[in-house]
């Protein structure tokens, strides 16, 4: 059933608790015959991360509703299961007919939630800007509720997916906002021995090494993730996979330098992304890209820790890796622009594994200030995650890649600047102009390392980049079967 709290009963109130009553009773016979939801465990229920505010909704203020989750059971204590109340919540705003529904997660209450897929599509909504299906999680306040997962892989129940947390599936049109709390609890999860450097004297060891990405979007459209702060995810912070049109601005991800795996954004298979206006810090890549991107614009990124790091840290902007297992890989028309990217292993990075296909082109790295990076600059065409690897005749081209105004210090422990290219698929038309990097200590200038990678220099860069070789190689033609 649902509660409430005891108030002094008003006209509006009470007009409110049947309109809730209602929505739960028409949710709860939609639960049982049309509208099903796949999740990991029988018991578990759809939950959701939240957000806040819509966007300006004025002329429609009779077509919106708002969902207290806490009208659908939940409790909010941290140690309460609150799984069931979410999906009851999702489901009757998702089948509601309004032109917006919201599912609001109070401030001042912690909602636990096991592994949960919210399944769309919902019921379509077509008022003022909002896309058909429009659906928000909403937080409230200036701080507002939080949602966390069970505290490691003891407490997550054996029948659930170890692979994922929270996932919303075919949704087309979702706000995620607020400045409520995400907090994925991944500190367990790191301290598995078969993560890098977790087992018994720094080794890692083999077998079954599963950790839950915390929010994903999968098959879905028209996307919107705004003011959230998530934290401590035990991998991914997000993944979209599959996805189009997806708007990520104001949000703020943390965690360790030493968390294994923990990506704040990840792509794939995902076009018309735009990343603003967010910082980022954690254990590996701020943003990485995979196979078949297109169309992605990254603006004003904040990246890096604020201290001082040792040898696992992260890089802010990573394309790959490309190509594993002898894979087809393609991304292409990538914008990373004014942004900052400070005491990272890598900055701006490209890399694909020997022996696939396909291409990268189109990619641009516009405005962006380094603050003692290892690799400012670096494309690797021979990456690999063991020592054994052989070198192979296939590779990912790598194509029209600009470089303009990165400015900064580096590490002296490595080259400034690195491209290093297949032997059979040379990089081609690299464009550098107005590259300063200078090292963080002291004052010998490393000169930077290139392997069988053409392109041009529009201006002087410091240090001075002799090795790239002008023009392009005769054999081009030769591995364009390799493009997409």
């Amino acid at each position: 059933m649902f509660r409430m709290k005891h108030s002094p009963i008003s006209p509006l109130a009470f007009s409110t608790f049947f309109l809730t009553l209602f929505l739960l009773v028409q949710a709860r016979h939609h639960s049982h015959t049309k509208h099903k939801h796949s999740h990991s465990h029988k018991s578990s229920k759809h939950s959701n991360p939240a957000p806040p505010t819509p966007p300006h909704n004025e002329n429609n203020n009779n077509s919106s509703v708002v969902l207290d989750i806490r009208t659908f059971g939940a409790i909010g204590d941290g140690k309460t299961d609150d799984t069931e109340s979410f999906k009851m919540a999702w489901d009757a705003a998702c089948q509601s007919e309004s032109a917006v529904n919201a599912i609001l997660v109070p401030q001042g209450f912690s909602f636990l939630i096991q592994s949960t897929i919210f399944t769309g599509p919902c019921q379509s909504f077509m008022v003022l800007k909002f896309t058909d299906g429009l659906f928000w999680l909403k937080y409230v306040d200036k701080v507002d509720g939080t949602l966390m997962p069970p505290d490691g892989p003891e407490y997550w129940p054996k029948n659930n997916s170890r692979h994922q947390w929270l996932v919303f599936y075919r949704i087309n049109g979702m706000s995620l906002e607020g400045s409520g709390l995400i907090d994925g609890r991944g500190e367990k999860w790191w301290d598995l021995p078969c993560k890098p450097h977790k087992g018994p004297n720094g080794t890692t060891l083999p077998g079954p090494c599963d950790s839950p990405i915390a929010i994903r979007f999968f098959m879905s459209s028209n996307l919107t993730v705004h003011g959230l702060r998530i934290k401590n995810s035990p991998q991914f912070h997000f993944r979209f996979d599959g996805c189009k049109n997806v708007h990520i601005e104001s949000i703020y991800i943390t965690a360790p330098k030493l968390s294994p795996n923990t990506d704040g954004i990840h792509i794939e298979n995902t076009n018309e992304v735009k990343i603003y206006n967010s910082v980022i810090s954690n254990g590996d890549d701020c943003v990485s890209i995979g196979s078949g991107c297109n169309d992605v614009d990254i603006k004003n990124i904040t990246c890096g820790p604020g201290h001082g790091i040792s040898c696992y840290l992260y890089n802010l902007y990573s394309i790959g890796s490309l190509g594993n297992h002898n894979s087809r890989a393609c991304v292409s028309k990538i914008v990373v622009r004014d942004s900052l990217i400070k005491m990272t292993d890598n900055g701006v990075r490209i890399k694909t594994w020997q022996g696939g296909s396909g291409s990268v082109s189109g990619v641009t790295f516009n405005n962006i200030h380094m603050v003692s990076v290892r690799n400012p600059i670096i494309i690797d065409q021979f990456y690999c995650l063991t020592k054994d690897c052989t070198n192979k005749t296939s590779a990912v081209s790598v194509s029209n890649i600009i470089y303009t105004n990165i400015r900064g210090t580096y590490d002296i422990r490595s080259p400034p600047m690195r491209f290093a290219c297949s032997d059979s698929v040379p990089c081609t038309n690299l464009t550098l102009s107005e590259i300063e990097l200078l090292p963080a200590e002291g004052d010998i200038v490393h000169d930077p390392f290139c392997w069988n990678a053409y392109g041009d220099l529009e201006t002087l860069t410091i240090p001075p980049v002799s090795c790239l070789l002008e023009g392009t190689p005769q054999s081009v033609s030769d591995f364009d079967i390799t493009r997409c």
